[in-house]
C-alpha cells in the first residue's frame, strides 16, 4: 500500500523501478542534481521564508541567506560530470557552501552538509545505511557549531529528520524510503516549532530556518524519488531583482556585552588514550564564560574562553592531554589609550569623505605586522572605517550579510601577517570565523563586534604601539563598552514584546531591543539617546542614514544638546546607510 501511494505521484518508469527495487541506492549523479531541485526549491519560496521573520522591522534574511549558501553548491553541481562519486560530490557541495555561507542560517546549513560529506567519503554510491549516518554526522555538526543551541529552530529540524530517517532504516528502508521519512520528521519537527518558541507562537509563525530546510530536502527528495530536478520558477530578472532587495534589507539582532574578565586562550596536545569528547570540554567551558571556542583534530585542542575562573578551565583541558601553550589576559586592562584618543579621532572622523570602491580586490603579499578589515552598508561608514585604519571594507551588514568567500578576498587583500575582521553584526560572525582556516599565509582574528559602534570603538581602541594579542583585547574591551541605538521603520503589522506596531511605525531600539513607537525618526532618536544617558556618558554619535536630511540630522542633535548636560560630546556623522534611519553610539 506504501509503494501504491508513492507510485500515483511518479513517472510510470520510475514507479516500476521502485516496485521492483531498482533503485537500491543513490548515485552520484542523482546527489548532485538532488542538491541543484533543493537550491531551486528554496531559491523559489525564499521570500515567504523571508516574511517569517518574527521581527517586525524590515528583516527578513533567512530564505536568501540559505538560498545563497547552497545557491553557491548547486552552481558548482552543473559543473560536475555525471561520473562524479557521491563523495566527489558530498566534498565539492560542502567546500563550495561554506565558502559561500551566508549569515548564521547559512551557515548552519553548510555545517550541515559538511557532516553529511564526512559521513559519504569514499563512497562512490549511497546506500539507505550510508544517507542516515551522514545526516546524523551532519546534525553533529551543525550542534557543536552553536554555543547555546535552542529548540524550535532549523537544528531541532534537522534533529528530528535524522531521527525519522534511523527509524525509517531499522524498518529496513531503502534509500528514497529513508529521505521521504527524514522529509516527513523535518514537516512534522517544523510545525512544533512554535510549541517550543513563544515567540514564534505569539507571532504564528513556524521557525524560517526549519522552513527553508524543509524545502531543501523536499527538493532534494523529488530528484531521489522521481529524477525530477524541480525548477527555480523566477526568470533571470527577478533573480537580479531579488538579490538586489536583499541588499536593501537590513535589520541588526545583538547580545548581551562582555561579562567576563579574563581571556583565556590554551592548546591541548591530545593524549592517544583518552577517547573523551572536547565537546564536553566546551559545554564544561560554557558554563563558566562566554566567548566559547573549541577546535580539534586528531592532535590538538584549541580552545578560548572569556572567564573569571581561569584555573577551572585549564584543569578541565588537563583531562584531555598536555597543556602546550597557555595565555591568560585580563581583559579589563587592555583598554587605557582608547579613551584619551575618541574625542580627536572621532572629530576626524566625522569629517572623512568617501572612499571610492576598487572594482576587485587583488591578493596581496602580507608584509605588514596588522591590518583591518570590516563590513559596513552606505559610503559614509566605509569612509570611517577606512579613515579609522581598515585597509579593505567589505559592503554589508545587518542582514545584507557578505559570504565567506567576499569576507576571505578582502583578508588576502589585506598586506599583514595578522588580519583583524570586524563583522558588525551577529549573523557575520560566523561567516567571519570560517575564513580563519581558509587563510594559510596569514593569521585571521575575529573581533565579534555586532554593531557599527562596536565596531568603531574597537578600532578606535587600536593601539600600533602594541602587539596583536594586547590589542585584540583591547579592542573586545572597547566594543563591549558601547551602548547602541538604533531608528528604523516597521515593514508589517505585528504584535511584539508587548507592542503592538502598525506597518511604518518609527521604532526604536535600544541594544537590540524594541523600547519606542513614534511617528517620526528625529523624536524616536532623541528618545532613544537620552534613555542611555547617564551621569558617566561622555560621547553620544548620531549616524545618520540615506533617509535623513542633514537639516534633520541637526535639529536631532540641537534637541538631544538641549536635553543632556553640557559635558556630553554629540557629534553628527553621516553614514548613508539604508534602512536605519540612525545608529547612535553611547559611551
Amino acid at each position: 500500500m506504501y509503494f501504491l501511494k508513492i507510485c500515483d505521484k511518479l513517472d510510470k518508469r520510475y514507479a516500476i523501478y521502485l516496485l521492483k527495487g531498482v533503485f537500491t541506492v543513490i548515485l552520484g549523479s542523482q546527489l548532485k542534481n538532488a542538491i541543484i531541485s533543493g537550491s531551486n526549491n528554496i531559491s523559489k519560496y525564499k521570500k515567504q521564508i523571508n516574511e517569517l521573520n518574527i521581527f517586525p522591522v524590515p528583516d527578513g534574511d533567512t530564505g536568501t541567506n540559505m538560498s545563497m549558501t547552497i545557491g553557491a553548491a548547486a552552481e558548482e553541481m552543473r559543473k560536475l560530470e555525471d561520473s562524479a562519486t557521491a563523495a566527489q560530490v558530498a566534498k565539492k557541495a560542502a567546500s563550495s557552501m561554506l565558502r559561500g555561507a551566508r549569515g548564521n542560517s547559512g551557515v548552519i546549513l553548510s555545517l550541515l552538509f559538511r557532516g553529511i560529506s564526512k559521513g559519504l567519503e569514499e563512497k562512490e554510491e549511497i546506500a539507505a545505511q550510508d544517507l542516515v549516518e551522514a545526516l546524523e554526522l551532519g546534525v553533529e555538526e551543525a550542534y557543536k557549531a552553536v554555543m547555546k543551541p535552542t529548540e524550535g529552530t532549523i537544528l531541532t529540524v534537522a534533529r528530528v529528520a535524522a531521527e525519522r530517517g534511523r527509524e525509517a532504516l531499522e524498518l529496513g528502508s531503502d534509500p528514497i524510503q529513508v529521505w521521504d521519512a527524514v522529509c516527513m520528521g523535518a514537516a512534522d519537527a517544523l510545525e512544533e516549532t512554535p510549541e517550543l518558541l513563544p515567540v514564534l507562537k505569539k507571532a504564528g509563525v513556524v521557525d524560517a530556518g526549519g522552513q527553508g530546510l524543509c524545502l531543501i530536502f523536499e527538493g532534494m527528495l523529488s530528484v531521489f524519488r522521481s529524477g525530477i530536478v524541480l525548477e527555480c520558477g523566477l526568470s533571470e530578472e527577478e533573480k537580479a531583482e531579488e538579490t538586489a532587495e536583499f541588499f536593501r534589507n537590513v535589520a541588526a539582532e545583538f547580545d548581551s556585552e562582555i561579562n567576563f574578565t579574563y581571556c583565556t586562550e590554551f592548546v591541548v596536545g591530545r593524549d592517544p588514550e583518552v577517547q573523551k569528547d572536547p565537546l564536553d570540554l566546551r559545554l564544561f567551558l560554557e558554563t563558566i564564560g562566554d566567548c566559547v571556542v573549541v577546535v580539534d583534530d586528531d592532535e590538538i585542542i584549541k580552545t578560548h574562553v572569556h572567564t573569571e575562573n581561569p584555573g577551572d578551565a585549564l584543569q578541565a583541558a588537563l583531562q584531555y592531554g598536555q597543556l602546550l601553550t597557555v595565555k591568560i589576559e585580563n581583559m579589563k586592562e587592555q583598554h587605557r589609550k582608547a579613551a584619551e584618543e575618541n574625542e580627536a579621532q572621532k572629530a576626524a572622523a566625522a569629517q572623512a569623505q568617501p572612499q571610492p570602491e576598487k572594482a576587485k580586490l587583488e591578493p596581496q603579499e602580507p608584509t605588514e605586522e596588522m591590518g583591518f578589515i570590516s563590513v559596513a552598508a552606505g559610503d559614509g561608514l566605509k569612509s570611517l572605517f577606512m579613515d579609522l585604519g581598515c585597509a579593505n571594507v567589505v559592503s554589508g551588514g545587518q542582514t545584507m550579510n557578505p559570504s565567506t568567500e567576499d569576507l576571505l578576498e578582502a583578508v588576502l587583500a589585506t598586506p599583514a601577517k595578522k588580519v583583524f575582521i570586524l563583522p558588525n553584526n551577529k549573523n557575520i560572525i560566523m561567516a567571519a570565523e570560517q575564513t580563519v582556516p581558509l587563510a594559510t599565509d596569514r593569521e585571521v582574528i575575529v573581533i565579534p563586534t555586532r554593531t557599527i559602534p562596536q565596531g568603531l570603538s574597537a578600532m578606535l581602541a587600536f593601539d600600533p604601539d602594541s602587539d596583536a594579542e594586547t590589542n585584540q583585547e583591547a579592542m573586545l574591551e572597547a566594543a563591549g563598552n558601547v551602548d547602541t541605538g538604533l531608528v528604523t521603520f516597521a515593514a508589517r503589522d505585528s504584535e511584539y514584546g508587548g507592542h503592538t506596531i502598525r506597518h511604518g511605525d518609527i521604532l526604536g531600539l535600544k541594544n537590540g531591543k524594541l523600547e519606542y513607537i513614534e511617528k517620526d525618526p528625529v523624536s524616536a532618536c532623541v528618545r532613544v539617546a537620552r534613555s542611555f544617558a547617564n551621569k558617566h556618558t561622555s560621547f553620544i554619535t548620531l549616524i545618520y542614514g540615506e533617509g535623513i536630511t542633514q537639516e534633520q540630522a541637526e535639529e536631532a542633535k540641537r534637541t538631544l544638546e538641549s536635553k543632556l548636560h553640557s559635558d556630553v560630546e554629540i557629534t553628527l556623522v553621516n553614514g548613508g546607510q539604508p534602512v536605519y534611519f540612525f545608529i547612535i553610539s553611547v559611551e
